[in-house]
């Protein structure tokens, strides 16, 4: 029986997101197959973490691209990114506390993405919807911490799974959006 390796990345994100230092053999479990075919796919657990990496920068990407970022006001299009990015937020909150990732040279697909987020932050302080006294590089990192917080929160039971999206964009949203006195 062929091993599907798009099941064996998602069950080691599921398992890495609850447990990050899960060994290989765990891992192997998880996906329900033998350690030495999880090391035949992947050669260690830094071959497994650059193959959820890859997959990771392609999935954010195209959640970016499904939120239509660039439609309606900002407040729409952050709602709508953090929407997309709920089926994929465990593997993101991995890889957003995932510190061997950050140890090594910049990665592109990550500054892609960085870049874009932040864009984003910036359209929306030019358009006068979110505040101009934080930089749109820190509501970038807001917006990692939040996804792998409400990930941590939901899988420890402390919040519903179904009020991830709202949470994360009332919470970022409070913060970010410009309040206007008169």
């Amino acid at each position: 029986m062929p091993v599907d390796r798009d099941q064996m990345l998602r069950a080691a994100a599921t398992l890495l997101s609850r447990k990050p230092g899960a060994p290989m053999d765990e891992v192997a479990r998880a996906a329900g197959v033998g350690r030495a075919t999880l090391h035949r796919h992947f050669a260690g657990r830094d071959a497994l973490v650059r193959a959820l990496e890859e997959r990771g920068i392609a999935e954010f990407g195209a959640a970016m691209d499904a939120a239509r970022l660039d439609e309606g006001t900002s407040e729409e299009a952050l709602r709508r990114l953090i929407a997309a990015l709920e089926p994929g937020a465990q593997l993101y909150g991995f890889l957003v506390n995932e510190a061997q990732l950050f140890q090594e040279d910049v990665n592109e697909g990550w500054d892609r993405l960085d870049g874009r987020i932040a864009a984003f932050f910036r359209q929306g302080q030019e358009r006068g919807e979110f505040r101009i006294d934080l930089p749109a590089a820190w509501l970038t990192e807001a917006l990692y911490g939040l996804l792998g917080a409400a990930v941590f929160a939901v899988q420890q039971g402390r919040v519903a799974a179904n009020d991830f999206t709202y949470l994360m964009a009332e919470l970022l949203l409070g913060g970010a959006r410009r309040s206007v006195t008169a």
